[in-house]
């Protein structure tokens, strides 16, 4: 049996529109301190998972996503739309057998509930007012149910005293949980030890998912001392935005340095800064290390991180995922971050640097890692400065033979239509790239018109493009009705926050029907146009039942 539940937000596609207050100030103090946003939008929606089409959904600028992104804000889009978006957390290798989020269970409903969990393998109940007393049943479930592989309870008032009940169920020898998310339950360091004694006794437990917890430095060492017990076999432990400090470090890194089967390690939204990072790589450098996924994005790092990064990069063969946002490394780091990622040892697959305050000054150095590091499959640039004159340089890189990116992302980098011949030349000979997001730059209509005719040659195979808030209007949108017409490769256009108008918008309507069309999603959100154009965007999206026009 499966049971599916959801009362969080609109399907796509639905005229009713998921609207929260612009930030303001309140997005500094998000991303700085884990804030929930305010009004009807608190403790409503599942954490925000997206970037460029979630911007556009919600109405919020790409920095504003961004800084929500990074405090992990209760916010959610329509789940039709999730798989051709990037997640920022794992997903369940189980398919979940019971999966509600956002309902409050009580009485009957939960009673009912739990009685039909005795042969789950997997059960997800994110965002439904869980507390001690539901930790009761689910104790008895966990003791009782071997075939509980999966148990997520992120987003819940679970508490200390709730995590204690169900560690009595994880400790019975008739538990075989292998993967436990705790995310936002309200845990301090107190719960700590009877995680600790779940780690020394349970080797089935391979994930531990604690994020936005206040555990803090002392509650990170008792886990440490959990971890490093013999019987644990835990291989991806997620600590982001705990509160943890420096102080830490050490013992993270002796965890690293001894525990082998560790492949994914998240410590981001950590104040551990330049002199944590320091202490952790004494683990990360270590013979044994097999991290394959590390996070440190927020970390208050700084430049004089990077030459120890560089370092890690070119000793360990093993990380292929390295997640560095919003850390102010500047062009100094970059460039002593570059020596790491381009030697022969580094097999880095995707490389995360949102916001890490580098100019056009780095971008010769990083033109040459992305045109020489055949491994490099993703990357993301966001929020830094670069202009047209650093993306001129990235361009040489992925015009390279030897480079296989397939997934770039260029939101906010101070970029116009100057550039747009040089990526027009990449679109064309770059058979890898895959996906692009390059709006909220100052593209315009010309920019948009040679974008168009890069992804218009035979050898461009993009599937998916985001040029929202680019500062386009109905001039560009021949060209962009050609591409729409013509490359059947082409999944996802993103057009949204841009001056389209009726004209605009009535030129794609009409490419979209064309029989060539394969387009799965279309957003035009926020873009203005009269009650007969919507009635026809509603029969257009009728008469495609494999497109959704998100607007």
């Amino acid at each position: 049996m499966q049971i599916t539940s959801s009362g969080c937000v609109p399907r796509a596609g639905s005229r009713e529109r998921v609207r929260v207050p612009r930030c303001g100030g309140r997005c500094d103090a998000a991303a700085a301190g884990g804030a929930e946003l305010g009004g009807a939008a608190a403790g409503r929606y599942p954490r925000l998972a997206v970037l460029g089409p979630a911007r556009a959904l919600l109405g919020l600028s790409t920095r504003e996503v961004l800084q929500l992104w990074r405090a992990e804000a209760d916010l959610s889009l329509p789940r039709d739309i999730w798989p051709l978006l990037k997640s920022s957390g794992p997903t369940s290798p189980f398919k979940m057998d019971i999966d509600i989020e956002c309902q409050e269970l009580s009485g009957s409903r939960w009673t009912e509930l739990v009685s039909s969990m005795k042969d789950c393998k997997a059960i997800r109940l994110d965002y439904c007012k869980l507390s001690r007393s539901h930790c009761e049943d689910l104790c008895s479930v966990l003791s009782t149910n071997q075939s509980l592989k999966e148990l997520k309870l992120d987003h819940n008032e679970l508490k200390d005293e709730g995590v204690e009940v169900l560690c009595k169920g994880l400790l019975t020898p008739s538990c075989n949980l292998e993967l436990l998310w705790l995310e936002n339950c309200n845990l301090t360091g107190a719960c700590c030890e009877s995680l600790r004694s779940v780690l020394s006794t349970k080797p089935s437990l391979t994930d531990l998912h604690l994020s936005r917890n206040k555990l803090e430095t002392s509650g990170g060492k008792v886990l440490c001392q959990g971890l490093l017990d013999a019987n644990c076999k835990v291989q991806s432990l997620v600590l982001e935005n705990c509160d943890i400090t420096a102080d830490s470090c050490g013992d993270l890194a002796t965890v690293l340095s001894t525990k082998p089967l560790l492949l994914d390690l998240a410590v981001g939204k950590n104040n551990i800064g330049d002199a944590g990072f320091t202490l952790l790589c004494k683990g990360l450098v270590y013979p044994n290390y097999n991290i394959q996924k590390l996070c440190l994005d927020n970390c208050g790092m700084t430049a004089d991180s990077c030459g120890d990064l560089a370092t890690v990069l070119s000793t360990n063969p093993s990380l292929l995922d390295l997640a560095l946002d919003n850390n102010n490394f500047g062009d100094v780091g970059l460039v002593l971050l570059c020596k790491g990622l381009i030697h022969p040892k580094c097999n880095i697959q995707k490389l995360w640097l949102w916001e890490c305050h580098f100019t056009a000054v780095a971008c010769k150095d990083l033109a040459n890692v992305i045109g020489t590091k055949e491994s490099l499959r993703r990357i993301s640039l966001t929020l830094n400065e670069l202009g047209d004159a650093g993306m001129e340089m990235l361009c040489q890189g992925l015009k390279d033979p030897k480079c296989k990116l397939q997934f770039l992302s260029l939101k906010e980098c101070g970029l116009t239509s100057a550039c747009c011949e040089s990526l027009r030349s990449v679109l064309s000979t770059k058979q890898s790239l895959k996906h692009l997001e390059i709006g909220s730059n100052r593209l315009k209509d010309e920019g948009a018109k040679l974008i168009c005719e890069g992804l218009l040659d035979t050898n461009c195979n993009l599937e998916t493009i985001w040029l929202g808030e680019s500062e386009l209007t109905a001039a560009c949108c021949d060209s962009l009705a050609a591409v729409i017409s013509t490359k059947q490769c082409l999944r996802y256009l993103g057009l949204d926050l841009n001056r389209l108008e009726n004209e605009g918008v009535r030129k794609l309507c009409e490419a979209v029907r064309s029989p060539n069309c394969k387009l799965k999603y279309l957003m035009l959100y926020d873009i203005y146009w009269s009650s007969e154009v919507e009635a026809e965007l509603r029969a257009l999206e009728e008469s495609k039942p494999g497109l959704k026009i998100i607007f």
